[in-house]
C-alpha cells in the first residue's frame, strides 16, 4: 500500500452526514440534547428535577471516547491496551488507589477484549463515540450521583431509562410527529444548531462529480431530518450533488455481512415501502439497505470489478471500524478534537461561525465558561494521549488512548473538518497512518499538540 492517500485515486467518495459533512454548533446542540434526555427522565420516569440544572462548568465532564460500565456506574477512559487511564464513579474522580482497588494492580478493564474486537453494543457497557449521544455521558454520571445520594444501589436498571430517553427523542417517527424536545427545536430554528457548508465545500463536491467520481451520502438519520439538514447546509438543490443517498442506514449494521443484511427500500413521501428491494439497480435515494448490494451497484456505475471507495465519517463504531473491516473501504476520520489541540479552524469555518451566531447568543454561555465538547477536558485530559500513573504515583508514562490508537488503525488519515481539505487539488497526496511511521503521521493539516509532545518525549 502506498504511504500516501489521494482522492484522485478513488472511484467512489462517500460521506456520513452528521458531524462529517454537516457541522453543528456543538455547545448549542449539546445543551439541547442533554435537556431532551434529562427532561424525559424527569417528566416520564420521575427523576429528580435537579438533573435539569446545569452550570457551564459541568460541561467539562462531557468528553468523547468514554465507556460507561453499566454494572457499577463507573465511566472509564481507556489506553490502547485496555488499561484504565482515568475513571469516575458518577461524576466523581477515582484516585489511583481506588483504580487499583477496582481494576487490579494492572488496572485492566474486564470487557476490553469484546469492545476492542467488535465494537458491538452490550448490556454491560456503552461506548460514547459521537456527539449525538455524548451529552448522555454527563447525564449518566449525574444520574449515578443522584442514586448514590439517595442511597439506592447502582445497577444497570437506570440504563433502561436512559435508552428510553434516547428512543423518545430520536426514533424514526419523532421528527414527523414533533415528539420529544430535540427535533421540534431544530425544526424551529435550524440556524441555531447547524453550520452551513462553505462555498468551497460545495465547489469541492461538484468538482469531484465533474471529475467522474461517484458521490454517496450514507446516514443513519431518517430521510425527513436528512432533508432539513441538507437544505440548510448545502441548499435546496443538494440532491444534485450525490449519485446515491441512503438514509436510515442503521450503521454499523449496514456494513454487516450475510445473513444479517437488511434490504434497501424505496421511499414515498418519507415513508419506507414495505417491500424490500432484491437488489439495487440504479442510483437514487433509498432507505436502510446493506453494503453488499451497494457494492454491486457501484461496480456497475464505475464499470470496475473492484471500485476503490473512500468514506468520510466521525464515528469509530458506526463509520470507521465497519467500513474498513467489512467494506474494505478507505476511511477518513473527521476528528473535531484536533481543533481543541492547536489545529487552527479553517478560514471558512471561522467566517461561518462569525456570521451565524448572533452576539447575544454567543456571549451568554461563553462568558460563563462552557467548554465545547470537542475541547480537551480538565477532568479527562486529552482525547489522544494521557499520562499513566502507576501505583505509588512515581512512575509516569505517556500512553496513546484507545480512541487515538483506533484512529490510526482504522483510518487512512484524520482531519478536523472537510473544510480543511476542500480547497486542495483532488490529486493532493496526504501522508497516511502507518504502523511503521511516527504516530503523528496521518493527521492533516497537523497533529494534535498532545501527540507532538508524546513524540518529543519518546525521542
Amino acid at each position: 500500500m502506498s504511504e500516501y492517500f489521494s482522492l484522485s485515486d478513488c472511484d467512489v467518495i462517500g460521506f456520513d452526514l452528521d458531524h462529517t459533512l454537516c457541522r453543528y454548533h456543538l455547545k448549542e446542540t449539546s445543551r439541547l440534547i442533554y435537556e431532551s434526555f434529562a427532561r424525559y427522565l424527569v417528566e416520564h420516569k420521575g427523576y429528580d428535577k435537579d438533573l435539569l440544572n446545569l452550570t457551564p462548568a459541568t460541561w467539562d465532564f462531557c468528553f468523547k471516547g468514554l465507556v460507561v460500565d453499566l454494572e457499577d456506574g463507573n465511566l472509564v477512559k481507556l489506553a490502547e491496551d485496555g488499561t484504565v487511564l482515568r475513571a469516575t464513579h458518577g461524576t466523581n474522580d477515582l484516585s489511583t488507589e481506588e483504580l487499583i482497588k477496582h481494576y487490579g494492580p494492572k488496572r485492566e478493564w474486564r470487557h476490553f477484549n469484546s469492545l476492542n474486537t467488535s465494537f458491538t453494543r452490550s448490556a454491560k457497557y456503552y461506548f460514547y463515540d459521537n456527539y449525538f449521544d455524548l451529552p448522555g455521558a454527563l447525564l449518566c454520571g449525574r444520574v449515578v450521583d443522584m442514586l448514590n445520594k439517595r442511597g439506592t444501589e447502582v445497577n444497570s436498571d437506570f440504563w433502561k431509562d436512559m435508552v428510553a430517553a434516547i428512543d423518545h427523542n430520536y426514533n424514526t417517527s419523532a421528527f414527523k410527529e414533533d415528539a420529544g424536545t430535540y427535533f421540534p427545536s431544530v425544526k424551529r430554528d435550524p440556524g441555531r444548531y447547524l453550520q452551513p457548508c462553505s462555498d468551497s465545500v460545495k465547489t469541492w463536491l461538484r468538482s469531484m462529480k465533474s471529475a467522474g467520481k461517484v458521490l454517496l451520502l450514507i446516514t443513519s438519520s431518517h430521510s425527513d431530518y436528512c432533508r432539513l439538514i441538507c437544505e440548510h447546509i448545502l441548499g435546496k438543490d443538494f440532491e444534485e450533488l450525490f449519485d446515491v443517498i441512503i438514509t436510515n442506514a442503521l450503521k454499523p449494521g449496514f456494513f454487516s455481512l450475510v445473513p444479517q443484511q437488511r434490504p434497501f427500500r424505496t421511499l414515498v413521501n418519507d415513508v419506507e415501502e414495505s417491500e424490500g428491494l432484491p437488489s439495487l439497480d440504479k442510483p437514487g435515494w433509498y432507505s436502510q439497505g446493506n453494503w453488499p448490494h451497494l457494492h454491486e451497484l457501484l461496480k456497475t456505475m464505475t464499470g470496475k470489478p473492484e471500485p476503490k471507495v473512500v468514506y468520510f465519517g466521525d464515528s469509530m463504531r458506526s463509520d470507521m471500524f465497519p467500513a474498513s473491516s467489512f467494506g474494505k473501504w478507505e476511511t477518513v476520520m473527521v476528528v473535531e478534537e484536533m481543533e481543541g489541540e492547536g489545529v487552527q479552524k479553517s478560514d471558512a469555518a471561522m467566517s461561518n461561525e462569525a456570521q451565524v451566531e448572533p452576539l447575544e447568543k454567543k456571549g451568554k454561555f461563553e462568558e460563563q465558561g462552557m467548554k465545547a465538547p470537542s475541547a480537551a477536558s480538565e477532568q479527562w485530559g486529552s482525547y489522544f494521549v494521557d499520562v499513566h500513573k502507576s501505583g505509588g504515583g512515581d512512575e509516569e508514562s505517556q500512553k496513546l488512548t484507545w480512541c487515538g490508537h483506533c484512529i490510526h488503525k482504522y483510518s487512512a488519515m484524520a482531519i478536523p473538518s472537510v473544510e480543511h481539505i476542500a480547497d486542495l487539488p483532488l490529486d493532493y497526496k496526504f501522508p497516511r497512518f502507518s504502523p511503521n511511521k511516527p504516530c503523528t503521521t496521518g493527521y492533516y493539516p497537523r497533529p494534535p499538540d498532545s501527540l507532538l509532545k508524546r513524540c518529543e518525549s519518546l525521542s
